[in-house]
C-alpha cells in the first residue's frame, strides 16, 4: 500500500467556517492544519483547542515564515476574501475561498488572474453541489432525461433567521445580506445542476422591512443589531441565460412565510424535478409518471468538499468547483443587486 502523502495547510480566518473545517480535515488522510491566523484572539485560542500548532495575528507574517504551507484555506468575511485570496496566491499556495468568492465580479477576476499568473489551484468553497441529491439530478440532466431545460425556480428563504453574530448585517462588509450570503449557495447549486449556461441579464428587487428595526418578535436566532444593519431582508430575482433558459432567485432573512424553504425545481422540455425530494417528473407509456431514486448515494457534503479540496491540491485531481464557475455566479449576484438599484433589467458581461 502507498504511503499517502501529507499536504500542508494553513488558514486565514478562524471564526465559526473556519473551525468547522479544521474538525473536518482531522478525518481526511495526510491533511495537516500547521499554521492559522486570525486578528481576533477568541478566535485564535479557538484554532489552537483544534490542535493547530503555530498560530498569528498577522497572516502576512504567517505566509513569509512558514515557506512550506502548501495550501491555504480563506474563511474571512466577504470584504477581505480578494486581499487574502490574492496574497495566498502570490505567495505560490493553492487557495479554497470560501463562499461567495469575492464581493463583486472584479474582485473575483482578480482572484482568478492571480491564480493564473501564480498557476496555481483556486478552488471556491461551494459544497451544496456534492450534495447527493444534487449529482443525482446533475447526471440525470447531463444525460439527456430532461431535454432542453427551460425554467428553474431556486429558493433560499427563511422565515425569521436575521444573523445576530458576526457582520452579516453590513453591507459595506458582507456586500449584501441573504442574496449573497445564503442565496449564493442555492444559486450555484441550480446554475450547476442545469450545466453552468452563460448568464446574458438579469432583473431583480431588494426590501427592507425588519432588520433595521428593533427586533419585535421572539426568535430562535436572537436580537440582532439593527442599527447597523443596512442589508436586504429579501431579494428575487430573474436571470436569462443564453441557452434560452430563465431561473429565478428568492432568499430571505426574514420573509412571512409558513416555513423555511431550501430548494430548486427544474422544468424541462421532457422532464422536471423537486432537488428536494429527489423525484423526477416525466411521461412513460402513455402516462404521467413521478419517480425516485432508490439509491442515490449517501456522503456528507461538507466532507466531500474538504475530501476535494486536499486531493486537488495534493493529489492533482480535477477540480469540480473551479474559479471561473465562482465568477459566474459573482456576475449573477452583481447584476441581481444592480437591478435593484437601477429599477430596470440589466446585462451581464
Amino acid at each position: 500500500m502507498s504511503e499517502i502523502k501529507p499536504l500542508e495547510i494553513a488558514y486565514i480566518g478562524t471564526g465559526f467556517i473556519g473551525q468547522h473545517q479544521i474538525k473536518l480535515l482531522k478525518k481526511v488522510p495526510g491533511a495537516q492544519v500547521i499554521a492559522a491566523a486570525d486578528t481576533d484572539e477568541k478566535a485564535r485560542n479557538a484554532a489552537k483547542e483544534l490542535g493547530v500548532g503555530q498560530l498569528f495575528d498577522d497572516y502576512k507574517k504567517m505566509l513569509r515564515s512558514l515557506p512550506q504551507i502548501q495550501a491555504v484555506s480563506v474563511c474571512t468575511p466577504n470584504g477581505s476574501h480578494i486581499e487574502h485570496t490574492v496574497a495566498a496566491l502570490d505567495a505560490g499556495k493553492d487557495v479554497m475561498v470560501e463562499k461567495p468568492m469575492a464581493m463583486n465580479a472584479r474582485q473575483g477576476q482578480k482572484m482568478l488572474d492571480a491564480a493564473k499568473r501564480n498557476k496555481r489551484k483556486l478552488i471556491v468553497g461551494f459544497q451544496h453541489r456534492f450534495e447527493p441529491r444534487s449529482k443525482f439530478v446533475r447526471e440525470q440532466i447531463a444525460a439527456g432525461e430532461f431535454g432542453k431545460i427551460l425554467y428553474v425556480r431556486a429558493q433560499a428563504l427563511r422565515r425569521r433567521g436575521i444573523p445576530s453574530w458576526g457582520v452579516f448585517g453590513r453591507k459595506e462588509l458582507q456586500g449584501g445580506g441573504p442574496m449573497i450570503d445564503i442565496g449564493v449557495h442555492i444559486l450555484e447549486m441550480a446554475h450547476y445542476l442545469i450545466g453552468s449556461p452563460t448568464p446574458v441579464s438579469a432583473t431583480g428587487n431588494t426590501f427592507t422591512y425588519l432588520g433595521n428595526k428593533p427586533p419585535a418578535t421572539l426568535t430562535n436566532w436572537g436580537p440582532w443589531d439593527y442599527k447597523t444593519y443596512t442589508v436586504e431582508d429579501l431579494a428575487v430575482g430573474m436571470i436569462r441565460f443564453d441557452t434560452g433558459a430563465m431561473l429565478t432567485i428568492e432568499s430571505s432573512f426574514a420573509a412571512h412565510i409558513d416555513k423555511d424553504i431550501w430548494n430548486v425545481t427544474i422544468l424541462g422540455e421532457k422532464g422536471g424535478t423537486n432537488w428536494e425530494s429527489s423525484q423526477i417528473f416525466s411521461d412513460h407509456g402513455g402516462y404521467m409518471t413521478s419517480s425516485t431514486g432508490a439509491f442515490i448515494g449517501q456522503w456528507d457534503h461538507f466532507d466531500y468538499k474538504m475530501q476535494h479540496f486536499v486531493e486537488v491540491c495534493r493529489d492533482g485531481r480535477t477540480n469540480e468547483v473551479p474559479g471561473e464557475h465562482g465568477l459566474m455566479v459573482q456576475k449573477m449576484l452583481d447584476a441581481v443587486y444592480a437591478s435593484a438599484e437601477k429599477g430596470r433589467e440589466v446585462e451581464i458581461k
